[in-house]
């Protein structure tokens, strides 16, 4: 029997990768919801998928019955966070009530909501785990940390639905062929410059970097999908981390990149400057997820696909 899903925010980069991934498998209905149909359609049309699927604007989300909502609707990278500002309080509320409601009549149903490791705070002196616990300056509440005390908000809501099914994936990092081109990520500016044949110039700062596989977040949501009577949130992770260094160091030897470090270079990010951005939870584990790709193959994977317009994954 079909599982019928519907996707939020189907233009997204994590949107467009599941779309993909589930394009490549039996047993799936998909429903794609949309701000802007026109992209979405060109998008389905590179992969070949463009009468595969139903698409539509988020206004006629009622109008269809699904077993699985995933959400996914949310600001690509860090320009749109802060060209946003507060209105991320009401982008991600009005999408979440919508999925809520719909939950309130059909009980059985799952909804996966895609939340951050910015729920956590803006400092990331050390990676996250079990233990850590949300950090907010609450007398001086920054712009940057709008973004996370959206997911939280978010969160702390789906707790206290218990007999909902709900689950939050919180995401750290996450690299595909689908990504934003412009979107001002430590990876994307690096392939640039390759493309470019510019010198990337950085801090002297070994930053660590948790980018989970394509592959492996589908296979943590079909983990979800199997689950039944489930409200709970997981941290997603790769099977290692890596550092900006050994990022460097394997583009200057596969794709001849020239770098340079600066000492006295800025390199900030309006939701905070994170040394170490990845959790050690295991808790996914729980619910049989054993991710079989490290963040050094899912750079591999996905700037092959973008250098070398290989487009297999």
């Amino acid at each position: 029997m079909l599982k019928r899903i519907a996707i939020f925010g189907a233009t997204g980069h994590i949107a467009k990768s599941l779309i993909y991934n589930f394009s490549r498998k039996k047993g799936f209905a998909l429903f794609l919801f949309a701000r802007n149909l026109s992209k979405l359609k060109i998008f389905l049309k590179s992969i070949k998928c463009e009468n595969c699927f139903k698409t539509d604007t988020f206004d006629k989300f009622k109008c269809d019955s699904y077993d699985v909502i995933i959400n996914c609707v949310g600001v690509g990278y860090p320009a749109k966070v802060k060209e946003l500002g507060s209105g991320i309080f009401s982008l991600t509320e009005s999408y979440d009530n919508m999925v809520i409601e719909y939950l309130y009549n059909h009980s059985k149903s799952l909804y996966i909501n895609f939340s951050s490791g910015a729920v956590f705070g803006s400092v990331y002196k050390i990676p996250v785990d079990k233990s850590t616990t949300s950090k907010w300056n609450i007398n001086e509440i920054r712009e940057g940390d709008y973004y996370g005390i959206a997911k939280l908000n978010s969160e702390a809501k789906h707790r206290s639905l218990k007999n909902l099914n709900i689950v939050d994936l919180r995401v750290f990092n996450y690299f595909s062929r689908f990504i934003e081109q412009c979107s001002g990520y430590l990876l994307t500016d690096i392939i640039s410059c390759i493309r470019n044949k510019k010198k990337f110039i950085t801090s002297n700062e070994n930053i660590t970097r948790d980018f989970v596989h394509p592959k492996d977040l589908f296979e943590l949501i079909r983990k979800c999908i199997s689950k039944k009577n489930i409200n709970d949130a997981f941290d997603v992770y790769s099977k290692k981390v890596i550092t900006k260094f050994e990022i460097l160091e394997y583009f200057k030897k596969n794709y001849d990149l020239e770098y340079t470090f600066k000492k006295n270079i800025s390199i900030s990010s309006i939701t905070g400057n994170k040394n170490k951005y990845y959790s050690e939870d295991r808790k996914a584990e729980k619910i049989g997820y054993f991710p079989k790709f490290s963040s050094l193959e899912s750079i591999i994977q996905g700037s092959k696909q973008l250098l070398n317009k290989s487009r297999e994954f």
